[in-house]
């Protein structure tokens, strides 16, 4: 039968091919291994201004903002039999430096009588998805700097990765490019008023792992590399232009960038596409030498308006042949707490 990949052709391996040898790798891949020599980094969205009048239920969770270089996720189911034993884990996962704490949907399911976020649910399979369960949601997630101090009483671990963060992830291209301006935070990033009242300062948070096919990849030219995402990678300019924006109306036919390019799928610039901006950062990991793949993370207001229109958009986009979402789930990031109060308080007040 022939290949339905409008992009293979003669003597190159269609993306059926690739999740073959993905899924693979995946079966026999070990515990990951962080990526050495990071690139540190606190790019994106910095810390709003606050001042003694801002509403404490508003505090935000500081490595929302200002990202690690190294990060290791863990996912727990939580094994605790009360609100209690659920607090504890909490509280631990609080006093973990440097970590960000997020809740899954799997916790509202009425064992603890909490409130739900509006919007949290289970991540469901996109195209071109191969997701393996055993790398899936989760009660908590925690990530972290250090994976050895990554414990929660009352809990049990489901699945943990490490990777680092570089200024180019391993296809060539700068990390994080296009993320919204600070002063966006409020309108895109910070869960709004339509949500229980505990949500104030959190942020809806999605998780992807990523195997990328770099042995196909590192077979293509250059040229080809920045068709694919519609920048020149030395630059990281939009390819024919000077300035960092790309100008879609001037070619509506993709002369210069591609129809199916990732920055023109990803972001179209219309009215419409402005409002699903997301804030996003990237970990590269290493399980083998055959295995190597993207930490994506995004935060964002609204599931719907952000990740997921975006994601609707990339559906057949010239990068998906490179790449194999084999894991993640949505979260809900915990607002932040005062310091004489523990890290989950209000959720449980």
């Amino acid at each position: 039968m022939p290949s339905s990949d409008p992009s293979a052709g003669p003597g190159r391996p269609t993306r059926r091919t690739v999740l073959a040898a993905a899924v693979g790798a995946l079966t026999a891949s070990c515990a990951p291994t962080a990526d050495p020599a990071p690139t540190t980094r606190t790019g994106g969205l910095d810390p709003p201004h606050q001042d003694a009048a801002l509403d404490l239920r508003a505090l935000h969770q500081d490595g929302v903002l200002a990202p690690p270089a190294a990060l290791t996720l863990t996912a727990f189911d939580v094994t605790a039999a009360d609100r209690a034993g659920l607090a504890a884990a909490l509280r631990a996962a609080g006093e973990i430096p440097g970590a960000v704490v997020s809740v899954g949907a799997s916790l509202f399911d009425g064992r603890f009588g909490l409130a739900p976020p509006r919007l949290l649910r289970p991540m469901p399979a996109f195209r071109a998805d191969v997701l393996d369960p055993a790398w899936c949601h989760g009660d908590l997630l925690v990530g972290a700097p250090d994976p050895a101090a990554v414990s929660l009483p009352g809990t049990r671990r489901l699945w943990q990765i490490s990777g680092t963060a570089h200024e180019r992830n391993l296809f060539g291209f700068r990390e994080g490019a296009g993320n919204p301006a600070p002063d966006l935070a409020d309108d895109l990033v910070w869960a709004g008023r339509d949500e229980p009242a505990w949500c104030a300062g959190g942020t809806y948070l999605v998780v992807r792992l990523i195997r990328l096919a770099m042995p196909t990849w590192n077979a293509e030219s250059t040229e080809e590399h920045e068709r694919v995402f519609g920048r020149t990678k030395d630059t990281d300019l939009p390819l024919g232009q000077s300035t960092p924006d790309p100008d879609y109306a001037t070619d509506p036919d993709g002369a210069r960038i591609a129809l199916d390019s990732h920055i023109r799928r990803a972001n179209p610039r219309t009215p419409e596409s402005q409002a699903h901006r997301v804030l996003r950062r990237g970990y590269t990991y290493r399980h083998s030498s055959e295995d190597v793949g993207q930490i994506f993370l995004c935060y964002q207001k609204d599931l719907e308006r952000g990740f997921e229109a975006i994601q609707r958009r990339l559906a057949g986009e010239a990068l998906e042949r490179y790449t194999l979402p084999f894991g993640g789930g949505y979260y809900f990031v915990l607002p932040g707490e005062p310091e004489n109060r523990p890290l989950g308080h209000t959720l449980l007040a």
